[in-house]
């Protein structure tokens, strides 16, 4: 059994008490279209539209599109010439990692509303082991009411899919199958029902690659494979892979939900339509990028002592640079200044800017006293935490234009603003497609 949900509440009490079962004990909830709905939401002229998120340039490729453009088929990682192809009249806009990254933050902590749980797959997407809060919230089903409910009016308008199950499995099969605004519940007792139907594509880890291989031995449902037996397909999968499947096949899976560990970095990075030289063109990325990494550190409640940098030269070769400071960091024009420094130790021979990526890592809680320095003013770490806040409070307000540090605005001394630091550490690697 599934069924699909609106995001009313049950009005039949005991309707709702008949559908409460202590084997619904996971969530995975899909938020919709997540980048395309966040650009309607700030700017609601877009809907209706067939909006994709990406560059629509050669070298670009789709990271979402809204439900309207994917009738046109266009999906996440289709190549943006295919996209154009199939979609001409598509709206395009370049993601805003900083804006989506914020927005995530605001829908996870609502499902840490419901249980302290919560195992972020992406950031539009995570699973709940909600088996601890069953009976505080009135089961399964009222959690994922109250779950579509307040990720509806923390947002301000975004909806999000839910799938109930027994498992962790079971319940991101379920999300996808009433999208977008829906909600699927499991029933313990028909999962077969459910499964033997569906594509072998729908099978958990199961890519392009290997539905081709089953599919040229006349494996196309699950049905099909459960049939074809264990031992069949141990002789042409091996052991551990053929078990896998067939446990999924059977709707088994034993994973738990896992709490993520702290984020170890926080880093940004952009693929450029035509290749960049060293100069202006850099300096803008670096100094977007460092407003974007540290409103998401802050945001998050860390400094830094590491910053890192990250080059792709139109070769391919992938070089790295990273600087340790000696004081933990948050404030943009220390990661740009020290990000600009990096980029002069940069040798491109001649060769041009692919991708560019800044970032940082070294973490550690914002809250963590900071060690005091022979020469610096006392004044000076709360001068600066007092300028932070400025700018991030204008930029939680409409009203006015967002706040930005002189520094950041007009040409960089050549010498990084980051203090001293350890010696700049380099990475020179080939990297192919």
């Amino acid at each position: 059994m599934t069924q699909s949900q609106n995001r009313q509440p049950d009005q039949n009490p005991q309707e709702a008490e008949n559908r409460q079962d202590p084997r619904w004990k996971v969530i995975h909830a899909d938020m919709d279209a997540f980048f395309a709905s966040v650009e309607v939401l700030d700017d609601p002229s877009l809907k209706g539209l067939p909006l994709i998120i990406g560059h629509p340039g050669p070298r670009g490729v789709v990271s979402t599109a809204s439900y309207e453009a994917r009738k046109f088929g266009v999906h996440s990682a289709l190549p943006s010439t295919e996209a154009l192809r199939r979609c001409p009249e598509g709206v395009w806009r370049s993601p805003r990692g900083g804006r989506y990254g914020e927005i995530s933050r605001q829908v996870m902590q609502v499902f840490r509303e419901f249980t302290p749980l919560v195992e972020p797959l992406s950031v539009d997407e995570a699973f709940l082991d909600i088996e601890g809060s069953l009976k505080l919230y009135g089961g399964a089903i009222a959690i994922a009411h109250q779950i579509r409910e307040r990720v509806f009016e923390q947002t301000g308008g975004l909806t999000v899919s839910i799938g109930v199950a027994p498992n962790k499995f079971l319940a991101k099969l379920a999300s996808d199958l009433d999208k977008p605004d829906g909600l699927t519940v499991v029933d313990p007792d028909g999962i077969q029902e459910l499964l033997d139907p569906l594509p072998v594509q729908k099978i958990w880890g199961v890519g392009p690659k290997t539905t081709r291989q089953l599919n040229d031995l006349g494996l196309h449902r699950i049905e099909d494979l459960r049939n074809a037996g264990l031992e069949f397909l141990m002789r042409r999968w091996g052991e551990r892979s053929a078990q896998h499947l067939w446990a999924l096949a059977h709707g088994r899976d034993s994973r738990e939900v896992h709490e993520p560990e702290s984020s170890k970095s926080i880093s940004t990075e952009n693929t450029f339509t035509v290749d960049i030289m060293k100069g202006s063109d850099s300096d803008k990325f670096l100094r977007n990028a460092a407003e974007e990494v540290c409103q998401s550190m802050r945001q998050q409640g860390f400094r830094a002592r590491t910053v890192r940098l990250k080059v792709r030269a139109s070769s391919f070769r992938t070089l790295t640079r990273s600087k340790t400071l000696d004081t933990p960091f948050i404030d943009a024009a220390t990661l740009y200044n020290t990000g600009r420094e990096l980029l002069t130790h940069v040798d491109l021979e001649a060769e041009g800017i692919r991708l560019l990526g800044l970032g940082v890592s070294g973490l550690v809680h914002a809250s963590q006293p900071i060690q005091g320095q022979m020469f610096i003013s006392e004044l000076e770490p709360a001068r600066d935490a007092t300028v932070t806040g400025l700018i991030d409070q204008s930029r939680s307000d409409s009203r006015v234009p967002p706040l930005k540090r002189g520094s950041l605005l007009s040409p960089p001394p050549e010498k990084s603003g980051g203090g001293k630091g350890a010696a700049i550490e380099k990475s020179d690697q080939e990297e192919t497609l």
